[in-house]
């Protein structure tokens, strides 16, 4: 039968050349797409992503709306509006990104900066390190004021490099996940203001975590990913931009080099701008819909709430790391982000072994370092969904099993 469709189709429809082409295909369907696919389920305890609750895998089950229906840019309206909690502001211009952390990190560079511009990275860490990397790539002009892995940036220390670099934006890393440190971001906003600098800050592994303010703090542009605190899949960069950035983009020589990362378009799109709104591209619908009831559970819960749960399930991860005679990466517990927990590897054990022992035996998985922390330290996750007593308790207990395995290994060799 199929193969008689076929027929007919290349009989009515193509040109000689084109019927003969068609009759001359050579690929056939990959084996590896004759079955339905088979996810296994694993408790996701590293850096990122995390678990989704029941709740909001359900929602991505409704049924699909166009991009611009009502029922759907309704749905987006109350997305802003979780968003604005979350961030702790009231700016217009509070919509998601079409993709992970990394294009939040992309529309803040693409919007704010254009060439020659300069702009001052704290870099302390690995996402500090990219975001020169596509702050350059924008043309702007880069400086950067350094700190080893797992150390923080003081407000006497970006004010001198504020008044040296005099820059047009400040960027920082809240909380730096591959070192698990905690940049503190009060104080800095006045500093940028009384220097005529816009302060961007990457939220992306602390947000919903750690108390963030970006009215009170004077924050200008803020971003973070779905799939770390919030506990929706990864899909979108919920990115708020202030009064004070939104003017530097109207005020832009040429127009914003991505189309697609364009926050004046997007902002028309999740209509942010009180115009109509105009297509731009075709919102993730199913996304939108998690993001949605992520929203909803972390209203639910209330911010306060969510933010000492984090504290406490961080407080017992350290506790029962140091009965395990292990220690932390970062000594001073103020500097430290209670969603990323970085644990020094002893001397003379395998950090890999110990993963693998997480993986293989529970299927929990539980990261390794990442850009200046590679090979030094584990990386545990406390985000959302997954910041549970329970499951701390879970990690101190293989964590105790695979180094226990590793010294029997150790000690017949």
């Amino acid at each position: 039968m199929c193969h008689l469709r076929l027929v007919m189709l290349i009989e009515l429809r193509w040109r000689p050349a084109e019927k003969e082409s068609i009759r001359r295909m050579s690929v056939p369907p990959p084996e590896c797409l004759k079955g339905p696919m088979h996810v296994p389920s694993k408790l996701l305890m590293g850096p990122g992503p995390s678990n989704s609750p029941p709740q909001v895998h359900q929602a991505m089950l409704k049924p699909l709306l166009g991009h611009l229906h009502p029922e759907f840019t309704q749905i987006m309206d109350e997305v802003k509006e979780g968003l604005r909690y979350l961030f702790q502001t009231r700016s217009d211009v509070v919509c998601c990104v079409s993709g992970t952390g990394h294009a939040g990190m992309e529309a803040t560079m693409c919007n704010l900066l254009e060439p020659k511009d300069i702009i001052l990275i704290a870099e302390n860490g690995i996402w500090g390190e990219r975001a020169a990397d596509m702050a350059s790539r924008h043309e702007a002009d880069v400086r950067i004021v350094k700190k080893p892995a797992g150390e923080v940036f003081q407000l006497d220390e970006l004010e001198a490099a504020l008044r040296e670099h005099r820059p047009a934006v400040l960027f920082l890393v809240q909380g730096e996940s591959s070192s698990g440190a905690l940049q503190p971001i009060y104080g800095v906003g006045p500093l940028c203001q009384k220097y005529g600098a816009l302060l961007a800050v990457d939220a992306v592994a602390s947000l919903g975590g750690v108390p963030f303010l970006m009215d009170l703090w004077g924050v200008d542009v803020v971003y973070t990913g779905t799939q770390k605190v919030i506990s929706a899949p990864p899909s979108m960069a919920p990115i708020a931009f202030s009064d004070r950035a939104m003017a530097k983009v109207r005020a832009r020589k040429k127009p914003v080099r991505s189309f697609y990362a364009d926050i004046t378009w997007l902002a028309n799109y999740w209509g942010c701008d009180g115009a109509p709104r105009k297509y731009h591209h075709t919102g993730p619908v199913s996304s939108v819909y998690a993001l949605r009831e992520a929203l909803f559970l972390v209203c639910a819960e209330g911010l306060e709430s969510l933010w000492a749960r984090h504290a406490a399930c961080a407080q017992r991860l350290y506790d029962g790391l140091a009965d395990l005679n292990l220690q932390l990466f970062i000594c001073d517990p103020a500097n430290r982000t209670p969603t990323v927990t970085t644990i020094r590897v002893p001397e003379g054990v395998d950090w890999m072994k110990v993963t693998k022992y997480f993986m293989t035996k529970y299927r929990v998985e539980i990261s390794g370092g990442l850009g200046p922390s590679a090979g030094l330290v584990w990386r545990v996750g406390l985000m959302g969904y997954n910041c549970t007593q329970d499951n701390v308790d879970l990690v101190l207990k293989i964590m105790k099993e695979a180094l226990d395995q590793q010294s029997v290994i150790t000690s017949k060799l």
